[in-house]
């Protein structure tokens, strides 16, 4: 079985303080639960993400070699990046945006 990871330890605290926010943010917390135990599953689940489209800040901060797109609920996005060494697969969790944030984000 695959891991999940977090890419720094703000991201993991606020995934954390999703589950005891207001409606909205506890929806987000199990939409991305749902999405972590699919990645777990099937790391590629997502849709991989173009190089030319990659935010040069996420190559800059994370040195990353991959990226990763997946889809949740009502338009919301959760990007991802795989790491892999011998023993284990390691998905890990960039950030999450909404559809207008990931247009933003991506320049679309």
């Amino acid at each position: 079985m695959n891991q999940i990871s977090f890419v720094n330890k703000k991201t993991e605290l606020l995934f954390n303080e999703l589950e005891y926010g207001r409606y909205e943010d506890k929806r987000l917390y199990n939409w991305l639960e749902s999405a972590f135990k699919n990645l777990k599953d099937n790391i590629d689940a997502g849709i991989r993400i173009p190089k030319k489209l990659w935010p040069i800040e996420y190559i800059q901060n994370y040195n990353i070699t991959n990226l990763w797109k997946y889809n949740l609920p009502q338009g919301w996005r959760l990007i991802y990046t795989i790491e892999t060494n011998e023993i284990r697969v390691i998905a890990i969790i960039i950030e999450w945006f909404d559809h207008k944030g990931y247009e933003r984000k991506f320049n679309y």
